[in-house]
This record gives structure tokens, C-alpha cells and sequence, in this order.
């Protein structure tokens, strides 16, 4: 441009000059003079007239291009104002992405997931000048890279080499001031999980590349990278972390090798918490500790021991081929071949149905179970209860449970009493909840349910079953073998488990699985705790014993004390009995494999006038102690008023102390149901 300003300059002063030039011709005198004054004037008006015109021209010029500008401006904001629809939405669609992967949070909110941008380093080796130079530097700033391993990479004839994935921004910085060229950076994101190891085995874990490896990362894997919105899961962090805590309290008192725990909510199958011991940081695997990666509660299938007599006492009621108070002859082992099933601290005596559970009696289990129809009857109800498949969780790890084929007499017998079926804890727990909550069956999740969501709710027992089975669980904990989960205010009711572990054919008697299936508040049925001890070692504390009353009954103590205020559940007082009855809203019939969304069961403790309550279950224990040895029933002389005439004097006195409604609290009649067997 200013060699076109002076130019120009210069045309115009050669154009004016010609004349001035031409001037003396013309005046023959005072030519000297006219030549002297002249010349000054000259170079004065040709310096201004060369300013001039350059001011001129580049304000002509800057004039242009201000002119272009504005009329750009004023294309783009109000003429041309109207964006092209797909330009918007591919701006909307950018800014909208999500970055790395979704969140991860518990009921509550509370994170434990988070994918967090970082940097990597590459390098382009036909770009690095020197290899051995800029792998010396680079293991300078990086110490856990190899110089040797990284010269021969940087020295190769790729294209592109990772020099070190996720770095800090210290470590990054340090690297761009070396400035070495072929040297690069990548942004990249890490999963990070502020809960450590706590919910290890729920969460799951990434690889390098953020892709999911195990736990909820694998299940939800696309779905964690393609959207935005956290995924939130049925866990509560602070009851996960009370679980964790007293579980390896109990793993270091008893020195077993392993331990799990689960809380479900009956009303919903949620579970609220799942931990299993060893566990691991999901920031850090451990690759030569698999068993720490083992999940106990989903991926491990075990004979579950007593816990089992749930669901044969819920089985043989629900038949209808075995009554409440029916009486059992317990006082002889069963011989089967050259085997014998006998009782662990046996009463030796007959029991009514009550005392079979209560004093947890193989004997007494056996003969309800054949007597409620057998193996046809006990394959058709564990199936029922989805006992037979893998469960429909949302986690990777899920274990096959190991069923009997055929499934001969011989199975239905020790099934009775917890062996010979093999399934996983979640299995016992969801099992469990819905023989507590009235009978109503739903899938396990991991994930906190919509309100529309009825878990694929199905009635697998009868209300009044259910009813009777929440009374038999409280007495357990009140006056059977798991008196130390009992909880003053907050009815805990269960049943332990203790069953020993097989090792090739055989048994052993050293090594066992010790657990107890707790449940809370009796009177209105809530929540399951679990817990499970995996070869639990006796201690003095214990006196010899390693067996679920001992070793895991009193860590569902700790847990429910805890945990019951900080779910809203105030301590009642004792009640003086249980009604025995259904709360179930009836706005529609109940199918056989289908109900409600919104119907739900809870027994009731009876209200201040306990006058006019009924009396709870009995045991009949002070009839059955007059039974001699034999079994055989004695004769009464008059029978209670209200008691049956069965014929058997000890159910007819036992029948006297049973409550067995036909209404709800409401008096509603409870729902019709026809169970297999009835």
C-alpha cells in the first residue's frame, strides 16, 4: 500500500511541476530571480501535495473496508439473522454431548462414579529428531517410564506411540516447557470413584480406555457413554458402609476367609446394600487377587444351611397338607441308605411346626417336607421362587444354581434342611422378602424404582402363610437360636444357617458357611439384613461355636441398631401380641402370577387396648412336653374351647393359641389364593 500511496504521490507532483518547468520561456527578464525564488516553493508544495494524497488514499481505503465490515454485521444480525436448522442442532447436539461417561450416584445422590478430563502424551517418531535425547528427558519428568523401552518406540518407524496415558497437570506442564518436538498431547477422561472399595462389587470398574469391565460399568456401559443423565442405583452409601464395617469386624473376630451382606427393602426387592469381603479398589485392581473381585452375593452359589427351613415351613403351610400347630416326631434320626440325617442339639422329642423352625430340627424339616407332597411339591414351590434360575440383576456376575437332576425323594430331604440346592445369597434374600411381605414376590434391582415400576410383582404364598411364617421368624430371634440379633423396639426376626462346606465328595466338619436372614420391624415388615461368615473360626467370645446364631446373628444386631434411625424407623414397645393379619389393599382380584403394583401386606402389633388383643403363636410347648418317647399322642380329657377336633391333642391345644384371620385390620377379606398343592 505505500509503495501505491508514493506512486501516486509521485505522478501528481511530475504533473504540477511541468508547468512551473515551462515558466521562465516565457518572461525573457529576471530569469535569475524567477529560477532563485521559485525552488523553495517547489519542494514545500510537493512534500504537501505527497501527504495529502496519501491520507487521502488510505482513508479511502480504510473507509472500504470499515464499510465492508458493517455491512457484514449487519447481514449476520439483522438480515440474515435465520440459522440453518440442522447447523443448530448439530451446535445443540455438540454442546449436549456427553464427556467421558455419566455419573454413577446412590439413592441419595451421593456420588460414586465420575469420569474426570485428563491429558495423555504421544508422539509422532518421524517427528522426534532425536530419540535418545527425548527419551532421556521424558523419563526425567516421567520416572515410571522406561527411557530404554521408550528410546526403541520413539526410534521406530510408526506413526503414533502412547508415551504415558492420564496425566497430571503438574506432569503435563513439565513436559510442555521441555519442548520436545514430535511430542503431543491428547485429552482423554479417567473414571475415578470417591468411595474406594467401598461399593466395589455394585460399581464395577473401567479399563484404560473407559470401557466398562465388571459390576454396573459393564451392565450399563452404553448407556453411561451415549447420555448425560447420572445413573442412580437402589444402593444407600451410609448403609453400605455400616454393613462393610461390621462384616470385617466380624471376618477379624472369627478369621474367616471371606464374608457378604445384603439389605433389601421387602416393599420394593431394592437392594440397598451389597457388600462382599475381600472386596478392591476399583482405582487399582489387583490382577493376581481374583478372589477379591469374586462377588459373593450374586456370583457365588452355596447351600444355604437352615436358612433354607424359610421356605420348606412356607411350603408345607402353603400346601395345605400340614397345619400350624401339626406335630412332628423329632425324637429319632431318619436313616436313608448309610446315611442318617439327625438334629444338632435335638430335642428328642416330637414338635409341633413352630418348634421344628424355632429349634431349627432337620428331623422334623424332612418329615414336613414329605408330607407337603415331596419332591414334585418342593421343585414346583423353589421354582416358584426362582430358585431354579439365575436372578434378572443388573450385574454381570451371576451365578447358575446348582440343581439336583433328578430330583429324587432322597434330594427333597436334604433340600429340607438347606443342602443339595445351591443358590446365591440374593437368591435367600429376595426369597425371603416375599415370604415376609405378604406373599408377594418381585424381581431384585440394583437400580431405585420408578413409583410405576411393580418389579414384576407375582404372589407366591398365601397372605395368611406369610403371616404365620413372620411369627415363627420372631420367635426365633425372641426364644431360638439367634437370640443375639434381637434389637429392643425394632422386632427383628430371621432364621440362622449354618451348613457345612463340601470339599470333593465329602463334607467337612471344619469348614462351614455361617449366616443369619434377618428381617425388621416384625409387626410391619421393611427391610432384610443379611449376613454370611465363610469359614468363621470359634473364639473364646463364642465359646467354641462358629455356627450363624454365634458368629453372624449378632453383626444383623449391630447393623439394624444402626441403620433403623437413619431410615426413619422409630423403636416401638413390646407388644404384647401379633395380629396375624393382611393389609393388602384389594381395588382388583389377585391373579395367580400377577399383582397390583400398589398392593403390599404387613402384619400389625396390637394397639394399646392389649387387653383385647388376641394372644400371639403358641408353641404348645407345655402339651408337647407330656408327649412320651414314643411319639404317641396322649389322651386329654376335654379339649379348649375353640380347638379342633383333629383328633391329635397336642395340635388341638396348640390350635387354641393361633389367630388365624379371615379379615384385615380393616375388615377386609383377605385375598382368595389357591396355592400348588391346596
Amino acid at each position: 500500500m505505500i509503495s501505491l500511496l508514493n506512486r501516486l504521490a509521485i505522478g501528481r507532483t511530475f504533473a504540477k511541476a511541468a508547468p512551473a518547468a515551462a515558466g521562465p520561456a516565457h518572461h525573457g527578464q529576471g530569469e535569475g530571480r524567477g529560477m532563485g525564488d521559485s525552488r523553495p516553493r517547489g519542494r514545500a508544495a510537493t512534500a504537501l501535495d505527497v501527504a495529502r494524497s496519501r491520507l487521502v488514499v488510505g482513508g479511502t481505503l480504510f473507509a472500504i473496508g470499515f464499510a465492508a465490515v458493517g455491512v457484514r454485521l449487519v447481514d449476520a444480525t439483522v438480515i440474515g439473522g435465520h440459522v440453518d436448522a440442522r447447523h443448530h442442532d448439530a451446535v445443540v447436539e455438540e454442546t449436549t454431548r456427553p464427556l467421558g461417561r455419566a455419573d454413577i450416584v446412590d439413592r441419595t445422590g451421593a456420588l460414586l462414579a465420575k469420569a474426570l478430563p485428563l491429558s495423555s502424551v504421544y508422539a509422532d517418531p518421524a517427528m522426534v529428531i532425536e530419540p535418545k535425547a527425548a527419551a532421556r528427558e521424558l523419563a526425567r519428568l516421567l520416572p515410571d517410564v522406561n527411557e530404554a523401552d521408550l528410546a526403541a518406540k520413539l526410534g521406530s518407524e510408526k506413526r503414533f506411540v502412547w508415551i504415558r496415558r492420564h496425566l497430571t497437570p503438574i506432569q503435563q506442564a513439565a513436559i510442555h516447557r521441555a519442548g520436545i518436538p514430535g511430542v503431543f498431547f491428547e485429552r482423554e477422561y479417567r473414571r475415578f470413584y470417591p468411595t474406594g472399595a467401598l461399593c466395589s462389587h455394585v460399581v464395577g470398574f473401567t479399563d484404560i480406555d473407559n470401557k466398562g469391565l465388571a459390576g454396573v460399568e459393564q451392565s450399563f456401559d452404553t448407556r453411561l457413554k451415549s447420555e448425560a443423565e447420572p445413573l442412580q442405583l437402589s444402593i444407600d452409601a451410609r448403609l453400605q458402609n455400616i454393613l462393610r464395617t461390621e462384616l470385617l469386624a466380624q471376618i477379624q473376630e472369627f478369621r474367616a476367609i471371606g464374608a457378604a451382606g445384603m439389605i433389601m427393602d421387602v416393599r420394593t426387592a431394592e437392594v440397598m446394600a451389597m457388600v462382599s469381603l475381600p472386596d478392591f479398589d476399583p482405582q487399582a485392581i489387583d490382577v493376581d487377587n481374583p478372589d477379591a473381585r469374586f462377588n459373593r452375593n450374586t456370583l457365588g452359589v452355596y447351600e444355604m444351611g437352615s436358612t433354607f427351613k424359610i421356605f420348606n415351613t412356607a411350603m408345607a403351610l402353603d400346601s395345605g397338607r400340614v397345619h400350624i400347630n401339626e406335630v412332628f416326631d423329632a425324637a429319632n434320626a431318619i436313616r436313608v441308605g448309610r446315611y442318617t440325617i439327625s438334629d444338632y442339639h435335638g430335642k428328642h422329642r416330637p414338635l409341633t411346626v413352630g418348634e421344628v423352625f424355632i429349634y431349627s430340627s432337620n428331623i422334623g424339616s424332612v418329615r414336613m417336607a414329605l408330607k407337603a407332597g415331596g419332591a414334585p411339591q418342593q421343585r414346583a414351590f423353589m421354582e416358584r421362587v426362582g430358585f431354579l434360575r439365575p436372578l434378572p440383576i443388573e450385574l454381570p456376575e451371576r451365578g447358575e444354581p446348582l440343581v439336583p437332576n433328578p430330583w429324587r425323594e432322597i434330594n427333597a430331604m436334604t433340600i429340607a434342611f438347606g443342602h443339595g440346592l445351591s443358590v446365591s445369597p440374593l437368591h435367600l434374600v429376595t426369597g425371603t422378602a416375599a415370604v415376609v411381605n405378604g406373599g408377594i414376590y418381585r424381581d431384585p434391582t440394583l437400580l431405585k424404582r420408578k413409583p410405576d415400576d411393580d418389579g414384576n410383582a407375582r404372589r407366591i404364598i398365601a397372605p395368611e402363610t406369610s403371616a404365620h411364617m413372620r411369627a415363627l421368624m420372631l420367635d426365633v430371634v425372641e426364644k431360638g437360636t439367634a437370640t443375639k440379633a434381637a434389637v429392643p423396639g425394632y422386632m427383628v426376626g430371621g432364621k440362622t444357617g449354618t451348613a457345612e462346606k463340601q470339599q470333593g465328595r465329602h463334607y467337612s466338619t471344619d469348614a462351614r458357611m455361617s449366616s443369619f436372614v434377618g428381617v425388621f420391624p416384625m409387626n410391619e415388615p421393611r427391610y432384610v439384613v443379611y449376613v454370611l461368615l465363610d469359614e468363621p473360626k470359634p473364639s473364646a467370645k463364642s465359646y467354641g461355636y462358629a455356627t450363624g446364631g454365634w458368629v453372624a446373628a449378632p453383626a444383623v444386631s449391630r447393623v439394624v441398631a444402626q441403620i433403623a434411625p437413619i431410615l426413619g424407623l422409630r423403636p416401638v414397645e413390646a407388644a404384647e401380641g401379633l395380629l396375624l393379619t393382611s393389609a393388602t389393599a384389594q381395588p382388583a382380584p389377585v391373579t395367580p402370577n400377577r399383582v397390583p403394583a400398589a398392593a403390599s401386606t404387613a402384619a400389625t402389633v396390637a394397639s394399646g387396648a392389649a387387653k383385647a388383643a388376641p394372644p400371639r403363636l403358641g408353641l404348645a410347648r407345655a402339651a408337647a412336653a407330656k408327649m412320651p418317647a414314643t411319639g404317641r399322642p396322649v389322651k386329654t380329657a376335654a379339649l379348649p374351647s375353640g380347638a379342633s377336633a383333629s383328633g391329635d391333642p397336642v395340635a388341638q391345644v396348640a390350635e387354641s393359641h393361633i389367630v388365624v384371620p379371615t379379615t384385615n385390620s380393616r375388615g377386609e377379606p383377605l385375598a382368595s389364593y389357591r396355592p400348588i398343592g391346596r
